[in-house]
């Protein structure tokens, strides 16, 4: 049975979500696994335009990426190797004012030995939050994590982000996790975004999860003279303060690659990461923007300026390839 692009798509979705597991699912609905794992290598490398049925290419094809931005790509790729294959596609565009898909990059490095297959985890969750936010300043997350300095123990980090555009709005290197600390971020937070200066229909929402610092009374007082509301999250539940979670994830990543032997040292390299997080760092979730660019509201603008790099760089290849071949 011949299968449409949709089909292959519904059924892939269906593997991720089945209380089964891939192979009894597979067996239900008719599948063989290596037909199933092929259409997922394909969709995870492609898309979803990779799904459809292989037709035979011609000798010439018109959309070919020159060598020579090959070239730069794999340069770019050399230069930088903390960004991902999709990340290389997005800052080129941006850079050389020259559209490459993200497939095409990930084709190219993989080809040049600079990435692997991804690993595949079929999980069960949502695609998106039944209520996301619409705007910024709507809901901040906020959260403690920890870290070490040699010789001085455990420091406590307590940052603000906005819900809406992954947005670092404060941050503050602690030596306590008290209610105290989490007002004083808050404090920060008003003061970054203005907030604290102007009037406004309504302050942020603040989400957190049920920890001391978060349920004391200091707190509560502190954010009813403030007029923000508070939402905590289910207990054992932290997939609620997903979003804040995952930055913790980021930045221990970077963080933990070295050791640290003075607080200030320790406090310039989070300082260092959350400029990197908030205005070079592309987020997929953004549609390739970074937080800052969403923040500011600047996000629209530059979409539409790719689109539009886009659209002259697909004409441009195509008015080479009639020419070289007239």
């Amino acid at each position: 049975m011949r299968y449409s692009a949709t089909d292959k798509l519904e059924i892939i979705r269906l593997v991720e979500t089945s209380s089964l597991s891939v192979r009894r699912t597979l067996a239900t609905i008719g599948i063989a696994k290596s037909t199933f794992y092929a259409w997922l290598d394909r969709y995870e490398t492609g898309g979803f335009e990779a799904l459809h049925d292989r037709k035979p290419k011609p000798g010439r094809v018109w959309n070919r990426i020159p060598d020579d931005v090959r070239e730069r790509i794999v340069e770019l790729a050399l230069e930088e190797p903390e960004l991902s294959s999709r990340e290389v596609a997005v800052a080129f565009t941006d850079r050389e004012q020259s559209f490459v898909s993200e497939a095409s990059v990930y084709r190219i490095l993989k080809a040049n030995g600079l990435v692997t297959s991804p690993a595949f985890i079929v999980m069960k969750a949502a695609d998106k939050f039944s209520n996301p936010t619409t705007a910024i300043n709507q809901l901040w997350q906020t959260d403690f994590t920890y870290l070490k300095v040699a010789d001085w123990g455990w420091f406590f980090l307590s940052t603000v982000l906005d819900d809406f555009s992954r947005y670092i709005v404060s941050w503050k290197l602690c030596t306590t996790m008290t209610a105290y600390d989490v007002t004083d971020t808050l404090e920060l937070a008003l003061q970054a975004s203005g907030l604290d200066s102007v009037t406004v229909k309504r302050r942020p929402r603040l989400l957190s999860d049920n920890g001391p610092s978060y349920v004391a009374k200091d707190l509560a007082e502190w954010l009813d003279d403030q007029g923000m509301a508070h939402t905590r999250g289910k207990p054992y539940h932290p997939m609620t303060q997903g979003k804040i979670e995952r930055w913790h994830l980021s930045l221990k990543c970077q963080i933990l690659l070295e050791n640290y032997y003075l607080p200030g040292d320790l406090k310039n390299a989070i300082a260092d990461f959350v400029e990197h997080y908030n205005h070079r760092r592309y987020h997929e979730s953004l549609d390739n923007l970074t937080p800052a660019d969403v923040y500011f509201g600047r996000g629209q603008r530059i979409l539409q300026k790719r689109k539009e790099i886009k659209r002259k760089t697909i004409e441009q290849r195509r008015r080479q390839h009639f020419k070289a071949a007239a």
